[in-house]
């Protein structure tokens, strides 16, 4: 259904935004590779969270939701990758830890 422009208007600024603030961790984390502040089990949940709202879009054929999430997926993913890859290198460290 189409939507009057400034109510779109502001959906797309919102999910522009939102889309957007991954983008920090990511780089962050790519520059310092340190994870210890970081969350394992939030970062699990969030990504499967991204994915299943990105085949809910597929599903319904709504294409901001596929495009916000895909898009969002790639820094959850690679915060993720390094989370994991981080704790399993830690001698000591569960991977669930903290949960």
């Amino acid at each position: 259904m189409a939507q009057p422009l400034p109510v779109a208007l502001v959906g797309y600024t919102a999910a522009t935004l939102t889309t957007l603030s991954f983008f920090p961790q990511a780089i962050k984390t790519l520059r310092s590779g340190d994870t210890r502040g970081i969350s394992l089990p939030m970062y699990v949940l969030l990504t499967l969270g991204l994915a299943l709202w990105g085949l809910y879009g597929l599903i319904t054929g709504d294409g901001p939701l596929i495009v916000a999430n895909a898009i969002t997926l790639v820094p959850a993913l690679v915060v993720l990758q390094r989370k994991i890859v981080a704790s399993l290198a830690s001698p000591g460290t569960r991977l669930w830890q903290g949960w």
